[in-house]
């Protein structure tokens, strides 16, 4: 059937979901799908985050493409069940942020981990040899511990970091540098705590949330809809979805847990020595 009218996304607001690690999948997910309310025009954008955070680099973009989406859009962002770390920092892209009295947030500050496996090695009788171009080459190998001009290095690097980290926030919350270090030091907070620290600007639910940017918009709450933008599932992932819904749901339900673990394996293993701006309880 042949549409005769497109639908008017003007008078919407697009709803993005930023759920679990931040890694590459996430961010090109999350950028696509900031493409699409450019493109599509919307007026607002409820942004709702439930993450521990993840890599620094794709935080840092969904960022970036949120900045410069909130110079023509309103964004209002809800914090969820956790929004830490990194999920705090892609908060700060938003323009105003609202968060439940207990959600888990704060942690911001960066961590960086390498596993020594040296004494197990000895004791199964393997070991490496190692050709490199700089003494620093293979820095965080897992096969014998860090010097100390190593741990200088990367307390370097975790230090810009986290630097980076600190500054946006003072940016983006309108607070003092020094303000922000005072409460930038790895410690978690609830959503009210983080009202008094002036990290979000509201408490409420994604409700809440979805009211405020319609009337920032210049909408009407109680008839506005919101429109989700997700990420295009392929046929086979479609089929498979409806399948599981009509199976058994209990082993679904294992299922789901089963491939949230091993995709929270994958998780550490891919960023095992890389900063991470990631709340770890």
């Amino acid at each position: 059937m042949v549409r005769l009218f497109k639908p008017s996304f003007r008078k919407q607001i697009a709803r993005i979901e930023v759920a679990g690690a931040i890694a590459s999948d996430t961010r090109k997910r999350v950028l696509e799908a900031l493409k699409q309310v450019e493109e599509r025009k919307f007026p607002a954008l409820l942004l709702r985050i439930d993450s521990p955070g993840g890599t620094v680099g794709d935080s840092q973009e969904i960022y970036q493409a949120l900045k410069r989406l909130g110079e023509k859009i309103k964004i209002v962002a809800s914090f969820g069940n956790i929004s830490a770390s990194g999920g705090v920092y892609i908060g700060m892209g938003a323009q105003h942020i609202v968060a439940n009295p207990g959600t888990v947030t704060g942690s911001i500050g960066v961590i960086l981990r390498g596993n020594n496996l040296e004494r197990l090695l000895e004791r199964i009788g393997v070991s490496f040899k190692v050709i490199k171009s700089g003494p620093y080459k293979d820095i965080l190998a897992f096969d014998r511990e860090l010097t100390e001009p190593e741990q200088h290095i990367l307390q370097e690097l975790i230090d810009t970091s986290y630097g980076q980290f600190v500054q946006t926030v003072a940016e983006a919350r309108n607070l003092a540098v020094e303000t922000v270090r005072g409460f930038a030091d790895g410690r978690i907070f609830t959503g009210q705590q983080a009202l008094e620290l002036g990290v979000v600007d509201r408490l409420g639910t994604e409700e809440d949330a979805r009211r405020w940017a319609c009337e920032l918009a210049g909408l009407d709450p109680e008839k506005t809809r919101t429109f989700n933008i997700e990420e295009k599932k392929s046929l086979l992932r479609r089929l498979r979805t409806g399948s599981e819904m009509q199976g058994d749901r209990l082993g679904s339900l294992l299922t789901h847990r089963l491939s949230s673990a091993t995709d929270w394996i994958e998780f550490e293993l891919a960023t095992s020595g890389v900063p991470l701006w990631m709340y770890r309880p």
